[in-house]
């Protein structure tokens, strides 16, 4: 199996005040976790990938663990989550999607089981290529006051032979939520869903 090779991580938070209306008691924290790693299937096709993505699993957890540190906060207080990849240009699509399981479990894992999937997003681009992770409640997939998304990306990554893979996670909703739906104090946290 290939050895994961990192070049270099970046952690972001955010706290949001308001969007133009009042002022949150608490605002709400936004945080992001970035690795850039070296592709090692880079520039040509290989049939068996999925070796890569059991490596991939203790970076996730220790990028799960450097989010949640950032944010400050116990694993209780994270609401929201999402995770997302992109491959450089001498990569695949399919290269990116094995962070899928690896980047959710990882986050469940650290969040102490939590039931709604990792809602995910992926592509192919070179430095500096953007992406709008989405964001969901972590325990019910139908709270529409934390369907969300984030963008992310790092100005000298992608490289040709590199990846760029994405955690994120929220403290709470939308800092003016108000468009109805499942509430996140009703979720029952059954199947991920309500």
């Amino acid at each position: 199996m290939p050895k994961v090779k990192v070049r270099k991580f970046l952690v972001s938070v955010e706290e949001i005040y308001h969007e133009g209306g009042p002022v949150a008691e608490v605002p709400p924290r936004r945080g992001v976790v970035l690795a850039v790693i070296e592709n090692p299937y880079a520039g040509a096709f290989h049939a068996d990938i999925l070796p890569f993505m059991e490596d991939l699993k203790p970076l996730g957890l220790e990028m799960a663990r450097k989010l949640l540190a950032a944010l400050g906060v116990d694993p209780a207080a994270i609401e929201g989550y999402g995770k997302g990849s992109i491959t450089g240009e001498a990569g695949e699509l399919e290269h990116a999607a094995l962070w899928h399981a690896p980047g959710g479990y990882s986050m469940r894992e650290v969040l102490g089981g939590a039931k709604a999937i990792v809602p995910s997003t992926k592509k192919v681009g070179g430095p500096g290529t953007r992406l709008d992770v989405p964001v969901t409640h972590v325990n019910a997939s139908y709270v529409r006051s934390h369907f969300d998304a984030i963008e992310v990306g790092i100005t000298d990554a992608p490289r040709a032979n590199e990846m760029v893979l994405a955690l994120v996670m929220t403290t709470g909703p939308r800092v003016h939520a108000r468009s109805g739906g499942l509430a996140a104090d009703d979720v029952k946290g059954e199947d991920g869903l309500r």
